[in-house]
């Protein structure tokens, strides 16, 4: 049981071996065959998976340090996926494609990230969210001839350092009055009258991690700078590992002070999308954009943590589902709007959203790659945000929150404004200088954004079955 539990993690160890004993005896021309053999290995491990390694009955393993359930495994599922994807943008990333040590990191951020989602103990949460972190620092400031990146890894550093020490300055307090470092045994020794100085300290590290309101100022310069692979990873694997923590934290540990963190986690997600929406509106780059629009994807996610309290009945599965759910959608959504901007910015050399004037005619194909992209961040039918988005929207009525529903509701409708925007450029302004000009896309790209638009649109039309895959995940935690 010990080693089914954990052979995602062994498979990823396996992958990060092979690419460091092959590197070498591959010629530099050839190197860029290592985004081949590590997407490809992650998404074989994906296969595997599911087919010897799925979980039973909730089980702690490796000395209560890991748990072995539907939802850990399921978030690791969509990490390998999302980790594949990443893999494959950054095979044409110039500087970056034949350098083995850019997918060995990847492959670390990954290992530590499917440990996060499965740490049954406070000591493992927080070796795993460093091991996420730390390759994180690096690959946003792996373009070391780019000043822009090197500002945007240093400045990931210091923030995330910062955060997370915060943040184990409130484990170490869970565990001084609790004497238990077990998620599972916290809420029964937790004295009454902590809850407030422990959640708010945890909230630093964790809201930093997601990108919430007030720890967010980070996420536009680092996306801006990172290769944007890297910053499309961030926006959205990083961001799930960091709330799979956050919910699993919240319900495990303090169930008993639901209502008050409940009430915390609302207030956070109106400010947080509302900030987000409107510094989006006036972004000239699309990564900035997108770093803003990733900052109010946060808020509307939150809505189904804050969800999870039901006043008269306790806890609800229905906010833990739709949170699984939204990072779904979202996590296809967003990497191919960051595959869409990796890709077209290879050729046009600017992240400006005005080059990207006269897509449609210049590839067709990738400008309606891009349409689903920005109408499914929008929450337009028939796409996977739009599921996402009334499926939040609906545990917040579920439970009473509706006010927070109807600033969800109007939030979406500001971030309709400013993906049209970008649609707007790409379908009816034209550039005549370039619109002739062929625009090529290379093979891994045109596989990943090919996956990801069928995705997106799956996700939106046949969502029974990723619904349920979702809610059953989340029944292990109740």
């Amino acid at each position: 049981m010990n080693l089914i539990s954990i052979l995602p993690e062994i498979l990823l160890l396996a992958i990060g071996i092979a690419i460091l004993i092959l590197e070498p005896f591959w010629k530099a021309d050839d190197r860029r065959g290592l985004g081949w053999l590590t997407a490809g290995g992650l998404l074989l491990t994906l296969v595997v998976s599911l087919l010897f390694g799925r979980p039973d009955q909730p089980v702690t393993v490796l000395g209560g340090m890991l748990r072995f359930d539907w939802l850990g495994f399921f978030f690791k599922m969509l990490f390998l996926f999302g980790g594949a994807a990443t893999a494959l943008f950054l095979m044409d990333m110039e500087k970056v494609n034949r350098r083995g040590e850019a997918y060995v990191l990847l492959l670390a951020s990954l290992l530590g990230m499917n440990l996060m989602a499965a740490s049954a103990n406070l000591v493992m949460l927080y070796l795993a969210i460093e091991t996420t972190s730390i390759p994180l620092y690096v690959l946003a400031g792996f373009l070391r001839s780019d000043d822009k990146s090197t500002e945007a890894g240093f400045k990931y550093l210091l923030f995330g350092a910062l955060t997370s020490t915060v943040m184990l300055y409130g484990f170490s307090l869970l565990y001084g009055f609790t004497g238990t470092a077990d998620l599972y045994s916290i809420a029964a020794e937790l004295p009454k009258g902590l809850f407030l100085g422990v959640v708010f300290l945890l909230l630093v590290g964790l809201g930093f991690k997601v990108s919430v309101v007030p720890f967010h100022f980070w996420a536009p310069d680092v996306y801006e700078g990172a290769p944007t692979p890297v910053a499309g990873f961030l926006s959205t694997v990083s961001k799930a590992a960091g709330f799979a923590v956050l919910v699993r934290l919240l319900v495990v540990a303090f169930p008993l002070d639901a209502q008050a963190w409940s009430f915390i986690l609302a207030v956070l997600a109106a400010a947080t999308m509302t900030l987000g929406n409107l510094l989006a509106i006036g972004q000239k780059n699309i990564k900035r954009m997108l770093a803003f629009s990733s900052i109010a994807h946060a808020g509307y996610t939150l809505i189904g943590v804050a969800a999870i309290y039901v006043s008269d009945a306790g806890l609800s599965d229905l906010g833990v589902t739709s949170v699984v759910f939204y990072l779904i959608a979202y996590i296809a959504t967003n990497l191919l709007a960051f595959g869409i901007v990796t890709a077209y910015s290879r050729a046009v050399h600017s992240d400006d959203i005005p080059a990207y004037n006269g897509l449609s005619r210049r590839h067709p194909w990738l400008a309606l790659a891009a349409l689903i992209a920005f109408l499914s961040l929008a929450g337009m039918p028939p796409f996977g945000g739009f599921i996402a988005k009334v499926l939040v929207f609906a545990a917040a009525v579920k439970v009473g929150l509706v006010w927070l529903a109807i600033v969800g509701i109007i939030n979406s409708i500001f971030g309709v404004y400013y993906y049209l925007i970008v649609i707007k450029h790409i379908y009816l302004y034209r550039d005549e200088a370039t619109e002739n000009t062929p625009l090529p896309i290379t093979r891994p790209y045109a596989i990943a954004l090919t996956m990801l638009a069928l995705g997106v649109i799956l996700l939106g039309t046949v969502f029974a079955p990723w619904f349920n895959l979702a809610a059953q995940g989340a029944l292990n935690l109740f």
